[in-house]
């Protein structure tokens, strides 16, 4: 059975966020790259989405809510929900996480 793959409005923005960063301090080439590989790596949670680990730092706090897939060094949370992946958070994995986490995903 294929989920359906839903962006929350955060994610959204997150993608966008990075491609202008990209854009801005690289190039847009490399930016369209980018964009295009962490879209292509999220579309494959149609197929298979409990393949995701689940964030240490929601672990840490007894969390079980949120999975997430890699597109290095960019980290992808997504929750599921019946048939449908909700993409919560795209973000650099280089980042401290925590805090990031704690205040985009209430109740995890």
């Amino acid at each position: 059975m294929a989920f359906t793959v839903r962006f929350t409005v955060g994610a959204r923005e997150d993608l966008r966020a990075i491609h202008a960063y990209i854009s801005k301090n690289d190039s847009q080439e490399n930016a369209d790259y980018v964009a295009r590989e962490i879209v292509r790596a999220i579309l494959t949670l149609r197929d298979f989405p409990g393949r995701g680990a689940h964030p240490p730092e929601l672990l840490r706090l007894g969390s079980r809510s949120y999975r997430q897939i890699l597109f290095k060094p960019y980290r992808i949370l997504y929750r599921i929900r019946a048939n449908t992946v909700f993409i919560a958070v795209i973000a650099d994995g280089r980042r401290n996480m925590a805090p990031l986490l704690t205040r985009r995903l209430p109740g995890a």
